[in-house]
């Protein structure tokens, strides 16, 4: 079962993101402070931390950069108020993998908890096979039958995405904040990049990447 520190100083909030995640099947562990998931840390092997930013003590930012700093590489779902792009960038900059605004849909959050860990899990394997198909993230490389070909960075980087939930639904946004982050491009960047991949790979006999009118994109299988 993924542990899931959750540190929220509202107690009530704190209390309800953990009931939804245990009735998710995750075992939260809620705290009201960075201090206090330093000390959990310490003792506890985590899967996944939800924050807040604004807490009494050490900030959002600050326990992200320590953790990052200590090369903790767990995902980090920041959970705010705080909703100013310039806000959102320091939570990039960071360290954090995800952001929400409050005030938040508690459905949503489980959604993107369980993105967070399974991208998690395929980044440290380092290999994500779909049917016949096979990615090497560390070389950039899709194999499938038509033989093996290198992929520059963004575009294999999308489609491990893609492929990493097959049927989920992404955003075009979603898509930006996740591949181009801080860099963000404009949504003709991303048109772009799906078109080179639909070209490399119109022989994949195992999927396809379908658009979604008006809200993004997603992978099924052929």
């Amino acid at each position: 079962m993924f542990k899931i520190l959750v540190i929220e100083d509202d107690n009530d909030l704190k209390e309800l993101f953990c009931k939804v995640l245990r009735r998710n099947h995750y075992h939260p562990i809620g705290v009201d402070c960075a201090e206090a998931a330093l000390d959990v840390l310490d003792k506890e092997y985590i899967d996944l931390i939800i924050t807040d930013i604004m807490m009494p003590g050490i900030n959002g930012f600050e326990l992200i950069q320590q953790l990052r700093e200590a090369k903790m590489d767990m995902p980090i779902l920041i959970i705010t108020a705080k909703g100013d792009i310039f806000d959102k960038q320091i939570g990039f900059q960071t360290g954090a993998d995800d952001y929400m605004v409050k005030p938040i849909h508690m459905s949503e959050m489980v959604l993107r908890v369980q993105a967070l860990l399974r991208r998690a899990k395929s980044v440290s394997e380092k290999r994500l096979t779909f049917g016949g198909t096979t990615l090497e993230y560390t070389t950039w490389t899709v194999t499938d039958a038509n033989g093996t070909q290198v992929l520059p960075q963004k575009e294999f980087q999308l489609l491990y995405k893609l492929l990493s939930y097959p049927n989920q639904i992404f955003t075009r946004q979603q898509i930006l904040d996740d591949i181009w982050g801080i860099e963000q491009e404009d949504s003709h960047t991303l048109d772009v990049h799906i078109s080179r991949l639909r070209e490399r790979m119109k022989q994949n006999p195992d999927f396809e990447i379908v658009t979604i009118r008006g809200l993004g994109y997603k992978v099924c299988k052929k």
